[in-house]
């Protein structure tokens, strides 16, 4: 996640310790294998796997980008980050989302995001995940003081949930049916 400072300076919004700590507690660990962090910055949530399951991470800033992290190989089924907002200067987060599901054994996906992130999830592109076998099957809201605005922990999972819906009809005010 980049923010702009002082001098046009990048840098990222690190997951703070305590929040990563909490978001974690909330996982069932019971039923995964193989867990990776594909944005690990300094490494709130890996920090934060339990102990004897098997972690990977990769950090674009530590020369390792997610593209060249082998997840089939290494049985990857659960993904938990804190996702760039933007790549090229677009909103990624839906792409992202489709890019880790691509992999067949990846059962779950948890992502921490602001709500520019969620509501890029429109409604064509939750039935695309649909249609995928990608459902939301959870949702913490949290705050972080330094962090404008509120931020979602969601977790997407190819376990089907019918909670969330959507409408894909486009709505206007000014006309009656």
């Amino acid at each position: 996640i980049f923010i702009m400072v002082k001098d046009d300076v990048y840098r990222f919004h690190q997951t703070p310790q305590k929040l990563a700590k909490d978001l974690i507690a909330q996982i069932d660990f019971s039923n995964i294998n193989n867990i990776y962090e594909p944005f690990c910055g300094e490494g709130a949530f890996y920090k934060n796997f339990p102990d004897g399951i098997p972690k990977f991470k990769s950090e674009i800033e530590d020369g390792l980008c997610f593209k060249d992290f082998n997840i089939e190989a290494n049985n990857v089924d659960t993904i938990v980050s804190n996702p760039p907002f933007k790549l090229d200067n677009k909103n990624c987060f839906f792409q992202l989302i489709m890019y880790f599901f691509n992999y067949p054994c990846v059962k779950n996906v948890y992502f921490l995001c602001n709500d520019y992130c969620f509501n890029s999830l429109t409604p064509s592109r939750r039935k695309v995940m649909e249609e995928e076998g990608i459902f939301i099957n959870e949702i913490t809201t949290c705050a972080v003081k330094r962090w404008r605005g509120r931020y979602y922990f969601v977790l997407f999972s190819r376990k089907k949930n019918d909670i969330f819906k959507y409408l894909l009809e486009i709505y206007d005010d000014d006309k009656m049916s």
